[in-house]
């Protein structure tokens, strides 16, 4: 996997989304019940925002708002970082490296085609890592075969 493209329709496209009018509290149980540290905020289809836990706790929690009565509008991150399906991987890592996110969403033409996470750049780092030591094992071994 050397693209974003690739990286999408391995993991799925799947981008769980709340409206902007949607709680606090409302956000926290899809994301908990997706086991997700993110959703995309749409106002009428359109992203206009993101929520990550890291707004929770700093915009909700520490602040002592109310979940059940505080907006996502109110406290979710209006400056959505994202990137395209034909970015490079590593470009992707540095970004959210440099931007200190943990999630990325995928558009093209304005549209959501995918969310990237640190999980997923952590995996695609695995992989590659564990395709290189097979290539000098076998590199060592003389096994030509692969």
């Amino acid at each position: 996997m050397f693209s974003i493209r690739e990286l999408i329709a391995h993991k799925g496209a799947k981008v769980h989304t709340v409206p902007v009018t949607a709680t606090v509290l409302d956000a926290a149980r899809v994301m908990n019940g997706a086991r997700i540290g993110a959703v995309v905020v749409l106002d009428d289809g359109a992203m206009v925002g993101i929520l990550t836990e890291r707004d929770i706790l700093t915009r909700v929690v520490s602040p002592e708002a109310e979940p059940s009565r505080t907006f996502v509008a109110q406290v979710m991150t209006r400056e959505v970082l994202t990137c395209e399906p034909e970015t490079r991987i590593s470009e992707a890592r540095q970004v959210m490296r440099e931007r200190r996110v943990r999630h990325l969403p995928v558009v093209e033409d304005g549209k959501l085609l995918g969310m990237l996470s640190i999980g997923d750049m952590n995996l695609v780092e695995t992989e590659t890592l564990a395709a290189t030591i097979r290539h000098m094992e076998a590199y060592i071994s003389g096994d030509v075969s692969l």
